[in-house]
């Protein structure tokens, strides 16, 4: 492997007209020649074993939450916005949740049937849930004055629940950051990213050693003062701390996002993909976690509308049959409770999931692409049929060739009658009224391994 210095003294040679920041993308995205101690970016990469791991859970909760519940608006983005700067960058100082109970949350996304949980440590708005020793713009100015992210990494630990932290890469409230406001350019500062850069690294080096989170959240990665070079440097720095700690691609600009887009897996930084409030498509090659609201606003907001029992669970089960994860969002309320309403539906989904958690929990997707009738999991010798609705007396599912289906029959046993001629579609018979009115499970046992079968084609 060539030294940076010479790699880039061959381009020139060998490329004339190269820029210099084009020399060093070709370094990062087709060399991953890294810029510390000669180590690339596989030199560093979690584990297969641990993305399993993170994988197989399947189901996490993503919690909003600041000073900006006093007004109810979004978390971050309604700076400069609904809420002036002025009155936003001042909120901290009447931010003081009482009633907070880490334990009581943590138990809510117990219950649930979530095994993760991710808390906003940090978001756009720069204010710190933890005590750190790089800003004064932290819940320890709060009249709170309680380190809600320690008090939740303990509860996490306690209820063995995988503690995750969400961090910001944009602060619009820092004076280094060049950007603050993104409505508005010409409020912005000249800042000084290199300064920035370094307090941000403080303060994820006091994170990890701190708390020890199992997975690191990152977002706000879209803004041009952050480049591509600083987000493989910082994928590095984070490595040398905890070598298999779980990082999303949102350090770097390659990610499905809103748009939901294919992405070009050679120029993903990062372990896992990230389309947001949609579900993400069937893909057995990238990990991927769609981050979804429980209602319509991440942060809390009165009287947002709720998503029914229905909406969760089916969206849960095509995020499962299309390989990925859910990250359910929850925003809670100024007073640091969880609003009742939402935690009564998380209850009915793990209710739910207790009894049908093992077709979702450590399981593949596919091999067939979901629906608005039916989607599906695998796991050994089954695929899982989850039905959402009836539209006819049979269900028509494609053929699978080289393979015998011996047995069918719901999650509760009762038989399921079936027709399959070989390299022909499977006709599933299905009764008067489904025994589950939000997804009701057909089993079929199979004669080969079903995670060997390949998913339908246009899956990608």
């Amino acid at each position: 492997m060539y030294r940076p210095v010479i790699f880039i003294q061959f381009l020139r040679y060998n490329f004339k007209g190269l820029s210099l920041s084009s020399i060093l993308a070709t370094i990062f995205f087709l060399s991953f020649i890294s810029l510390s101690n000669g180590q690339t970016l596989d030199d560093v990469k979690t584990s297969k074993k641990v993305t399993k791991d993170f994988m197989d859970k399947r189901f996490g909760m993503f919690i909003h939450f600041g000073p900006v519940t006093l007004r109810g608006t979004e978390i971050g983005w309604s700076r400069n916005k609904e809420v002036s700067a002025e009155d936003y960058d001042i909120l901290y100082k009447e931010f003081n949740p009482v009633l907070f109970n880490a334990e009581t949350w943590v138990k809510t996304a117990k219950d649930a049937g979530m095994k993760y949980l991710t808390i906003t440590a940090k978001h756009h708005d720069g204010f710190c849930l933890w005590p750190t020793r790089y800003s004064t713009y932290n819940v320890m100015y709060s009249p709170f004055k309680r380190d809600i992210v320690g008090e939740l990494a303990a509860a996490c630990k306690k209820y063995s629940i995988a503690f995750c932290i969400y961090f910001s890469i944009l602060d619009w409230h820092d004076p280094d950051y060049p950007v603050h406001n993104p409505y508005d350019s010409t409020q912005n500062v000249s800042g000084n990213m290199k300064r920035f850069v370094s307090t941000m690294k403080n303060e994820l080096r006091e994170i990890i050693t701190r708390y020890d989170p199992y997975m690191l959240w990152f977002d706000g990665n879209w803004e041009k003062p952050w480049t591509e070079q600083m987000a493989v440097d910082m994928y590095l720095y984070l490595k040398s701390f905890k070598k298999d700690i779980i990082i999303n691609n949102r350090l770097g600009k390659e990610m499905a996002g809103l748009e939901n887009k294919q992405i070009d897996v050679s120029k993903m930084i990062g372990d896992y993909d990230t389309p947001e409030q949609t579900i993400g498509r069937l893909n057995m090659d990238i990990p991927w976690e769609s981050c979804i609201t429980i209602c319509n606003q991440w942060a809390w907001k009165p009287n947002d509308r709720m998503k029914t029992l229905k909406e969760c669970v089916q969206t849960l089960v095509k995020t499962a049959g299309g390989n990925g994860n859910l990250l359910l969002n929850v925003g809670p309320m100024m007073d640091g409770r969880i609003e009742k309403r939402q935690i009564e539906r998380l209850k009915a989904i793990g209710t739910w999931l207790s009894r049908y958690g093992n077709t979702i929990y450590g399981t593949k997707g596919g091999p067939y692409l979901s629906t608005d009738e039916y989607a599906s999991t695998r796991k050994g010798a089954r695929i899982f049929i989850h039905v959402f609705e009836k539209k006819s007396a049979t269900l028509e599912l494609s053929a699978l060739p080289g393979v015998k289906i011996q047995k069918a029959y719901f999650i509760n046993g009762n038989p399921v009658k079936f027709n399959q001629q070989p390299d022909q579609r499977i006709i599933i018979d299905l009764p008067e009224t489904l025994p589950d009115k939000i997804s009701s499970v057909i089993v079929l046992e199979l004669d080969k391994n079903a995670e060997q079968i390949p998913v339908e084609e246009n899956s990608k």
